[in-house]
């Protein structure tokens, strides 16, 4: 893919000027130094739209994918030798799109195709579909093919039960399921439910309603890592894109106990709420505001938050207090949220997947040039990288953190 960039009017001039840098490179890598870019000037090349993937910031003019890096402190999660590889494509479905979850007793990761956007094939009428991937195949179709950046391994669509309608996110494995976290159907509602990962993939619903109530039509999940509730995202996508009835209730975010089946909301006040996550300590949960994007309803809004917010946990209620700003992203969205064994926050945004320290500084991008929703870590060392039509492997040096709640 040829990747065209305003910068190409100035590139080599602003460039030239970059500091000389005092630490080496890896491959697939390359360093963008932003003092450099802090003034453009009158005639400078300054970025209109930030869902315009003819405008993201990629003053180098590199091509797709590659790590890029504003930070030196990027290096320490890419490690001396990473690389990023496309494993599976399919341009005219997005079948990689959200709910990653890495079983590792088959080396599988699963995930969900797009539900109601573009290229999703699902809608009022049709329910999106779970998928799989061997993992173990990626890599020895990697190794056979040391000079190729792509391979393209099959995936394998999972029979789900028809409870299970419009999987929009999960986590896990959680008692050794799969926890899937869907945003309904028409009348369908909105559940959290356990999935066998193995056939027949038996379904137990969790939870479909608030007292009674069905919620709008939910989002995200993760388990906290010490208390083993659930946490979640409600937010009115599947009315914006069409395929659930007009909201009843705001754009919240939850805590499930399953052992007493006590539901209630921690946090509010969201434009849209939709990621979520925790560092590994449990006591920081982040969740992104994608205001800006407002499905085929309201369009694009670059007025309205692109935003990861952090939370302290309060240790008794676990109520979230304390909002504060974590990071604006550039590029998109910030979809799904992920953290590290070092506690660097990652989050799939218009361009790729963006990396923040623990403070919310920018350290790099997983630039792809397109949307990536979600990722997530597959063991220590690989990072799984979906791309709505592609998905991506990268090795690198971090490591991930236990998503399946207390040991």
């Amino acid at each position: 893919m040829k990747f065209f960039s305003p910068w190409s009017l100035f590139a080599t001039g602003v460039c030239s000027c970059a500091r000389a840098l005092a630490f080496e490179l890896p491959a697939q890598a390359v360093y963008v130094d932003l003092i450099s870019y802090t003034a453009l000037g009158v005639d400078g090349p300054f970025r209109e739209s930030s869902f315009d993937n003819a405008t993201f910031f990629n003053p180098t003019l590199t091509e797709p994918p590659f790590f890029q890096v504003f930070h030196e402190g990027f290096l320490d999660i890419l490690g001396p030798s990473p690389s990023i590889r496309e494993i599976a494509s399919n341009t005219s479905f997005a079948f990689a799109h959200e709910a990653p979850i890495y079983f590792p007793e088959t080396d599988e990761m699963f995930f969900s195709s797009n539900d109601g956007g573009s290229l999703g094939m699902s809608d009022l009428d049709h329910n999106n579909v779970y998928g799989k991937i061997s993992l173990t195949a990626a890599e020895d179709a990697l190794e056979e093919n040391p000079d190729s950046g792509v391979v393209n391994v099959p995936v394998t669509e999972l029979a789900l039960s028809e409870k299970i309608q419009m999987t929009n996110g999960g986590t896990g494995p959680y008692k050794g399921s799969l926890l899937l976290i869907t945003s309904g159907r028409g009348t369908r509602p909105p559940s959290i439910s356990l999935v066998n990962p193995r056939e027949p993939h038996n379904v137990t619903v969790l939870l479909d309603n608030f007292f009674g109530r069905q919620f709008n039509s939910l989002n995200d999940i993760k388990v906290h890592p010490s208390s083993g509730k659930i946490f979640f995202t409600d937010v009115i996508y599947a009315y914006l894109y069409g395929f659930r009835p007009a909201p009843m209730m705001p754009n919240q975010v939850y805590r499930f106990d399953p052992d007493t089946g006590n539901v209630g909301v921690v946090a509010d006040g969201f434009v849209r709420c939709n990621g979520i996550a925790f560092t590994g300590d449990g006591r920081i949960a982040y969740v992104s505001d994608t205001g800006a994007s407002g499905g085929n309803l309201l369009g694009l809004n670059q007025t309205l938050p692109a935003t990861i917010y952090a939370f302290e946990v309060d240790e008794n209620t676990q109520a979230f207090k304390n909002k504060r700003v974590f990071a604006y992203v550039d590029a998109g969205i910030p979809d799904g949220i992920q953290v590290d064994a070092m506690g660097n926050v990652y989050t799939g945004c218009g361009d790729g997947v963006h990396v923040f320290d623990e403070r919310g500084t920018i350290l790099g991008k997983f630039f792809l040039g397109s949307t990536s929703a979600n990722m997530a870590f597959a063991g220590d060392g690989r990072l799984i990288i979906l791309a709505e039509t592609k998905i991506f492997l990268a090795h690198i040096a971090a490591k991930g953190i236990s998503l399946s709640g207390p040991s």
